[in-house]
């Protein structure tokens, strides 16, 4: 007889939710980077050194804010 027996299955590993911390440094560099890029190729274009402090520091604001919902979505998992 070929029952789905429960105590056969053996229970699946799950990850542990702080492994997703480990890409949050090149996450948050990769953010801050491109900003810092894009604020460079606008200052360029544009012929004013405005932009580049702008978006830097508007990704790096970007970077927090993706760090502390990924924060709060394990906190809230446990």
């Amino acid at each position: 007889m070929a029952a789905n027996n429960n105590e056969d299955q053996k229970p699946k590993k799950q990850l542990n939710p702080y492994i997703g911390f480990t890409t949050v440094a090149f996450q948050m560099g990769l953010t801050i980077y491109l900003g810092s890029e894009l604020g460079n190729w606008l200052d360029l274009k544009y012929d004013k050194a405005f932009w580049k402090p702008t978006l830097t520091l508007f990704s790096v604001f970007i970077a927090m804010y993706l760090v502390i919902n990924q924060v709060v979505k394990i906190s809230n998992k446990k």
